[in-house]
């Protein structure tokens, strides 16, 4: 059954567990920069999704029902099987502070996209939180961008309108199981998508060392199989545009590991950037009141989701 969401109210525990996503994806500009091998964004993404989504799914033991295959395909190949390789697409070749900023455009794509597809009109107080979220996120980060890769444009704003997509289908169509299932049919799904297309475009796999090692498992199971059982649990329970709100806390955490293991400087520029953007997020929120009803089809994972 698909059923359009209502934009009721939502305690902060559910804005607190889905920021734990975007948390988990702050990290990911700072581990690819210092830790993966250069210039392998298909790699990446794929070692990203396909090996924890293998497990996960085993965890799981189910497969997509008959009426529910080709959404999942569409929902893979929107949230991972693009999603990552545009992603990796603009951490190589943008400057970290460009395309943080490029993506801040996420929440108004996701609002303008949840309208005519969910009947989610996002109030006023919503859309002006998302333009203070994109102020704060370039000062917070934005510098002299020197060079601007076209490809690098690309790939910033084609991830931002693949995932907008993905994650209101998320609210369309309803899941008929629990939500690490979901994630394990997204990340298999885009993961074998992967798979063909970077063995042709980038070769056989590169070499890696235990700083890759170590790298590739923290984005694949912080930042991918724990963020999105996360990300899709805020989704289910918050209109979509006020959790794309949520995902600004990710250029906040990048700027805080860039400051602590980086060096990166701190001033009245990037504190008043934080500001802006953590205080954009919580006006877009509508908290108090019951928590929004789940579309139907969508049950919590058992004690099972510590596995990720």
């Amino acid at each position: 059954m698909e059923t359009k969401s209502q934009d009721q109210g939502y305690g902060i525990g559910t804005v607190l567990l889905t920021a734990v996503a975007p948390a988990a994806w702050g990290s990911t500009y700072i581990v690819t920069e210092n830790y993966l091998p250069p210039d392998r964004p298909l790699f990446a993404a794929l070692v990203r999704a396909l090996p924890v989504g293998l497990v996960l799914l085993a965890l799981r033991r189910q497969l997509p029902p008959k009426g529910w295959r080709l959404k999942a395909v569409v929902l893979g190949l929107c949230n991972i099987g693009l999603f990552f390789p545009l992603i990796f697409l603009a951490a190589y070749h943008l400057p970290g502070g460009l395309a943080a900023t490029l993506q801040a455009t996420s929440p108004l794509a996701v609002m303008a996209i949840a309208w005519p597809v969910l009947g989610e009109r996002a109030p006023l107080v919503r859309v002006a939180a998302g333009l203070v979220g994109i102020l704060g996120v370039a000062l917070l980060v934005l510098r002299n961008p020197g060079h601007i890769d076209t490809l690098g444009l690309v790939g910033a704003f084609g991830s931002v309108l693949v995932s907008a997509v993905g994650f209101v289908l998320i609210k369309r169509w309803p899941a008929p199981t629990d939500l690490l299932t979901l994630v394990s049919w997204q990340l298999v799904v885009g993961g074998i998508a992967l798979l063909p297309v970077a063995l042709i475009v980038e070769g056989a796999p590169p070499a890696l060392d235990a700083q890759a090692v170590a790298g590739f498992s923290w984005i694949a199971i912080a930042g991918t199989g724990l963020a999105y059982f996360c990300w899709f649990r805020g989704l289910s329970r918050m209109p979509a545009g006020a959790a794309a709100l949520v995902g600004l806390v990710n250029p906040v955490v990048g700027t805080v590991l860039g400051i602590v293991f980086a060096g990166e400087v701190f001033g009245w520029a990037q504190a008043l950037g934080m500001t802006l953007v953590l205080g954009g997020v919580l006006a877009g929120q509508r908290l108090g009141g019951r928590a929004q009803k789940k579309p139907a089809g969508i049950v919590e994972a058992p004690a099972v989701s510590t596995s990720v």
